[in-house]
């Protein structure tokens, strides 16, 4: 199994915090979905069915981020697999934004990007560790 040193004090420390931050930034927003839910819906313009499955979908995401971050040596498939779990996101949350699929109010717009931006940045801060942390 391949690693990548990712020890505090070491190159891996970018990868670390990065998964830690994104970690924890879930975590928020999947609190934020399971108890603003019944309120969103008009602001936002998601259904009001998603906030919940949303919401657990980011608590379990958060969990997994925090088990990868908390590994005395990171492995790097858990690392690459946050990574693309992030670029994937972004990638499909844009034509989300955009797209007309959901009746998205401005508010709404404004989240579901900002939501693809700190996936696609947490992506490129990840993959950026990794490669910091093998070189």
């Amino acid at each position: 199994m391949s690693t990548v040193t990712a020890e505090v004090g070491r190159k891996g420390d970018l990868l670390r915090v990065s998964l830690r931050i994104d970690g924890w930034g879930t975590a928020a927003f999947g609190v934020l979905m399971l108890v603003a839910g019944p309120w969103l819906p008009g602001p936002l313009g998601l259904p009001a069915s998603w906030f919940v499955p949303i919401g657990i979908a980011m608590l379990g995401g958060a969990i997994a981020l925090g088990l990868i971050s908390g590994c005395p040596v990171i492995p790097a498939r858990y690392a690459r697999v946050a990574v693309a779990a992030n670029a994937a996101l972004g990638v499909a949350l844009l034509p989300v934004a955009f797209a007309g699929v959901l009746p998205l109010t401005a508010l709404g717009v404004g989240v579901v990007v900002l939501g693809a931006a700190w996936v696609l940045t947490f992506a490129a801060l990840e993959y950026t560790g990794i490669r910091r942390a093998t070189a």
